[in-house]
C-alpha cells in the first residue's frame, strides 16, 4: 500500500529534511511544532501549532488531516495518547511501543540492561538531591547525571565530587522536559570513542549504515563522521545488540543506536527511533542518507544498498544569544572551501542553539573533518543592533 500522508509529531532541522525526502517521493506531509515557523513547516503542505505533550490537541490534529502515518521526530510526546491512537487503527512509525520507551530514559535503559540483556552503564534513577547522592554513591564517582526526558543533552553534566552531584541534579531538573523531576545517575564510562549506529528496520530485514563517529559537548552533539574507526569484533557486537533491541520494539524505520567503544567492548548507550542528529553527516556520506532510510523503509519500500560515498564530516554551526533578529554572514566562505551547509531556518537564535551544519567530504576522516569545521568557523550570526 502506498502511503501519502505523514504526519511529523516535532518539526525540526531532521524533520526538515525528512520532508524533503517524502516531498520527493510525492508524499503530502503535516508539520507538527509547539511554535510556528518551525523548520520543517517550511516546506510541508500544511502545519499545526500545539504542544505535543498535550493529548487532546494531538488527537485533534489527527482526526483533522487523517494522516497514513504518524512519524514522531521528538521525544516530548503525549505518549499515551499516541498508543491509544495505534490502538484505535491509526500506524505509528516506527511504533507507538517504541515512541513511549524511548520518551524517558528511564524507560529505554531498563528495557535494554534488564529486559534485553544488553551491556550497559551502571545507572540508578533518582527523584530527588537526596536520591541522587545515594544513586551516585552506588554507582561511583564521577558519573553522569541527565533527565531522563530531555533533547539534544540538554540538563547533562558530569559530577566528579559529591558536592557536584547536587548542582548536577539542579542543571538537569532545570533543563528537562516535561514536569517530572527525574534523573539517571549513570557510571562515567572511560571509553575510547562514541559512536551511532544507524540500523534500519525494513521490511526485507535489519539493515546497518557505517558507525558514525561523533563528538559531544556538554552532551550534545558538535561533530560526527563516518566510518567511524571501530574493530570488526566489537562493530559485531554492537550491531548484534542493536538488532536485539530494535527487533524488540517492533514496526519499521531508522533507529539512531548510541554506543560507548571501550577496547573491544560496545556498551549500549540511548537510542532515538528516528532519525538521529549525528546521522546529519549521512547527506554527504552516503545514499540514500538517513531520512531517505527512514521513509522508505515505513513506506515499505527497498532500502539496500546502502552505499557509502567516502569519508565525511559534519559539524555545527551555533547561536551564541537570543535573538529573533538575525542573518547569516561568511555563508561564501564556507562554500568556498569545498563544503556543503544546511542552514536550518530557524525562526529564533538562543544561546547554544543550532541553526545549521556544515558537511564536507575527504580522502580521510580526519581530512573530512578539518574541512567541516573550518567550513562551520566562517559562517557567522550577525544579529541586529551588533
Amino acid at each position: 500500500m502506498w502511503v501519502a500522508r505523514l504526519m511529523l509529531l516535532g518539526s525540526g532541522e531532521l524533520g526538515r529534511e525528512f520532508a524533503i525526502a517524502a516531498k520527493r517521493l510525492g508524499c503530502a506531509v503535516i508539520a507538527c511544532d509547539r511554535y510556528a515557523g518551525a523548520p520543517a513547516m517550511q516546506v510541508a503542505d500544511a502545519s499545526e501549532v500545539f504542544s505535543m505533550l498535550d493529548g487532546a490537541a494531538l488527537r485533534a490534529a489527527v482526526e483533522k488531516h487523517q494522516p497514513d502515518v504518524i512519524v514522531p521526530e521528538i521525544e516530548a510526546i503525549d505518549t499515551v495518547t499516541l498508543a491509544r491512537l495505534e490502538a484505535e487503527g491509526w500506524r505509528v512509525a516506527p511504533s507507538a511501543n517504541a515512541a513511549q520507551l524511548t520518551m524517558n530514559r528511564d524507560g529505554i535503559r531498563d528495557f535494554a540492561a534488564q529486559e534485553l540483556g544488553l551491556e550497559t552503564s551502571r545507572y540508578r534513577f533518582a527523584e530527588s538531591r537526596e536520591e541522587a547522592l545515594a544513586a551516585a554513591e552506588a554507582v561511583g564517582l564521577p558519573c553522569v547525571v541527565k533527565p531522563v526526558m530531555s533533547s539534544s543533552g540538554k540538563g547533562q553534566s558530569v559530577a566528579r565530587t559529591a558536592a557536584e552531584v547536587g548542582s548536577a541534579w539542579d542543571h538537569a531538573v532545570a533543563n528537562m522536559r516535561g514536569d517530572r523531576p527525574r534523573v539517571i545517575v549513570e557510571e562515567f564510562i572511560s571509553f575510547d570513542t562514541e559512536i551511532t549506529l544507524l540500523t534500519v528496520a525494513a521490511a526485507d530485514g535489519i539493515h546497518f549504515c557505517a558507525p558514525i563517529g561523533h563528538v559531544q559537548e556538554a552532551g550534545d552533539y558538535r561533530e560526527s563522521w563516518q566510518p567511524a574507526a571501530v574493530a570488526p569484533v566489537t562493530l559485531r557486537s554492537a550491531q548484534e545488540q542493536a538488532a536485539k533491541v530494535v527487533e524488540a520494539l517492533g514496526g519499521r524505520g531508522l533507529f539512531g543506536v548510541e554506543f560507548f567503544i571501550a577496547g573491544d567492548r560496545a556498551i549500549f548507550s540511548e537510542l532515538s527511533p528516528r532519525p538521529h542528529d549525528t546521522g546529519m553527516v549521512t547527506l554527504v556520506s552516503q545514499q540514500p542518507n538517513e531520512f531517505e532510510l527512514h521513509l522508505r523503509a515505513i513506506l515499505g519500500l527497498p532500502v539496500a544498498p546502502i552505499t557509502l560515498a567516502g569519508p565525511s564530516a559534519s559539524a555545527v554551526i551555533l547561536a551564541d544569544r537570543d535573538s529573533e533578529r538575525f542573518a547569516f554572514e561568511g555563508v561564501g566562505e564556507a562554500l568556498a572551501t569545498g563544503a556543503e551547509l544546511r542552514l536550518f531556518g530557524k525562526p529564533r537564535a538562543l544561546p547554544g542553539r543550532r541553526m545549521g551544519v556544515a558537511l564536507a567530504r575527504g580522502a580521510m576522516v580526519e581530512e573530512a573533518r578539518t574541512l567541516a569545521l573550518e567550513a562551520a568557523g566562517r559562517v557567522r550570526i550577525r544579529y541586529e543592533g551588533n
